[in-house]
């Protein structure tokens, strides 16, 4: 009777969530590729450009007189892009646009460093060692935490730690799915969190700049833009991890039963890194501490060679200005020693081939560089992301909903956006023209959009079956428990997304509007800036 109302009772739960996965995969499924979904985004634009500029549709220029770019008679009129000095724009821009979108460049170069990193095993037996070698009490916030660190190496959480985690939770002795979880938490619905700058920030503010550019055309909006908020969002959103898997996912899941596995598993003996390797990561712990003495000599004294020379000042130094170029040598000389130490790179040759490994597997990301590229020049030369967000502004504020609680309701869009549209930055380049210069024009600054934008965009992963990795963790899980379905993993998932929802979306009101922090290097929190 026991087991028949545990069933029950575990199909009314899931059921519910089934239901929801289902309507959300069928209109994920409605959505065409990203890659598909800008060409036609693309085209769209020029339509609807032509026919609002038929009608001679116009807003009011927000900027005040004298500001670049403004129109003379302090109006903004949509631009057709259905004529022949139109169709002469998009043929000669096509090239340009592709080539000048700021993503693109920025996201190549810190990827070439990440990638020594990551081929020479550096990265993996870092992960490997905080994992394996925590202390029995601390697993489950170490667990989460790794998974939040192991986002500056792209998918190397999603195949090396979560099924590492699950194996380490069997061999404890406790539910391998519970581990499983607290692993897919870290690296996925604490995707936009870290220490250390990745190669999502320069690819996010590349994409923020030109939105932000639509209202004042010397915006710059850098990497390290939202730096000391994701820094503190690690420990935040690890410690949340840690408590819904220890008071609400593991007590759920209940004691493991061997026999709900397809077949017989073994308690796996989790190996401690060598001690060759313990080397590799001492040797390349003192290259980087090296590296960070000297880029510190460049900016900390009030000599340093990469401060503002204008002002002396570390914002808008060249420092900043090229933070990419240190995520490259950060990554890519410590990655060198450590491969040289434990034999995994022994010549340039083994260099080369680690980069040109990362850069083959972006060929999907390139194609849609491409695409994303014409429709944000499109929405740009058109102006409808201008007309779009002096209207919107306009509502805001005619409903009252100018306050920071604008943000509660712009976080959950993207994280409900994000159930369908799961790439961050192929739903950053549909969603920034429109919102940061809408949320500009209420007086926020974009830095402060783009890091509400992040909370939005990963707390939703953990749930959404269109991200790419959610049926590798599905098979993942079958492979401990084999009645393991859609269902199953949703109602496993969903209270970390419920819970770091608001947790985060209250670190973020806590931080930015009542302890008045910057959410990053020199990032001001109100547009314009007082």
């Amino acid at each position: 009777m026991a087991s028949s109302t545990d069933s029950f009772s575990k199909q009314a739960s899931t059921g519910g969530f089934a239901r929801f996965l289902n309507g959300v995969e069928r209109l994920g499924n409605l959505l065409p590729h990203p890659v598909t979904l800008f060409a036609i985004l693309s085209i769209f634009i020029v339509l609807l450009s032509g026919l609002l500029g038929y009608f001679d549709i116009a807003v009011a220029d927000p900027r005040p007189e004298g500001a670049k770019g403004r129109e003379a008679d302090g109006m903004i009129e949509v631009i057709s892009l259905m004529n022949a000095e139109g169709l002469a724009r998009i043929v000669t821009g096509l090239v340009t646009n592709f080539t000048g979108f700021a993503p693109l460049g920025t996201v190549l170069v810190a990827l070439l460093g990440v990638s020594v990193a990551e081929h020479s095993g550096l990265l993996s037996t870092v992960l490997r060692s905080l994992v394996v070698g925590a202390p029995r009490q601390m697993v489950t916030f170490i667990i989460v935490f790794a998974g939040i660190i192991s986002n500056t190496a792209s998918e190397l959480g999603y195949v090396v730690l979560i099924p590492l985690a699950a194996m380490i939770f069997h061999s404890l002795g406790r539910h391998p799915l519970a581990g499983l979880a607290a692993a897919f938490a870290g690296v996925s619905a604490g995707y936009s969190a870290n220490l250390l700058l990745g190669t999502i920030d320069p690819l996010l503010a590349g994409i923020t700049t030109p939105a932000a550019q639509m209202i004042d055309p010397d915006y710059i909006v850098g990497p390290e833009a939202n730096h000391w908020f994701m820094m503190a969002s690690t420990f935040i959103v690890a410690g949340m991890g840690y408590f819904v898997t220890e008071y609400i996912v593991e007590p759920r899941l209940g004691k493991y039963n061997p026999d709900d596995a397809p077949e017989k598993l073994e308690k796996p003996a989790i190996e401690k890194p060598t001690a060759l390797e313990y080397q590799g990561m001492r040797n390349a712990g003192l290259a980087f501490l090296g590296l960070c003495f000297l880029l510190a000599l460049t900016v900390v004294p009030e000599w340093g060679i990469l401060r503002n020379p204008d002002t002396g000042e570390i914002k808008g130094s060249p420092f900043l200005k090229g933070i990419v170029a240190f995520i490259f040598i950060t990554f890519a000389i410590p990655g060198y020693v450590y491969g040289k130490t434990v034999g995994t790179m022994k010549s340039d040759r083994d260099v080369i081939d680690a980069m040109g490994k990362s850069m083959s597997s972006l060929g999907i990301y390139i194609v849609l560089v491409f695409f994303a590229a014409q429709f944000v020049a499109f929405f740009k030369w058109t102006n409808l992301g201008t007309v779009l967000a002096v209207q919107g502004a306009a509502g805001i504020q005619a409903v009252g909903l100018d306050g920071p609680e604008i943000f509660i309701l712009f976080i959950l869009m993207c994280g409900l956006v994000n159930l369908s549209l799961g790439s961050a930055s192929a739903q950053w380049a549909v969603t920034a023209p429109i919102f940061v210069p809408m949320l500009m024009l209420i007086g926020y600054a974009p830095e402060v959009i783009q890091a509400a934008y992040r909370i939005g965009d990963s707390v939703t992963n953990v749930i959404s079956p269109m991200m790419s990795y959610f049926g590798l963790i599905l098979a993942m899980a079958v492979k401990y428990k084999k009645d393991t379905g859609m269902g199953t993993m949703i109602a496993m998932m969903l209270p970390y997304s419920m819970i770091f929802i608001v947790g985060w979306t209250l670190l973020f009101y806590l931080w930015v509007f009542v302890l008045g922090l910057p959410v990053g290097v020199g990032a001001p929190t109100y547009y314009p800036a007082a």
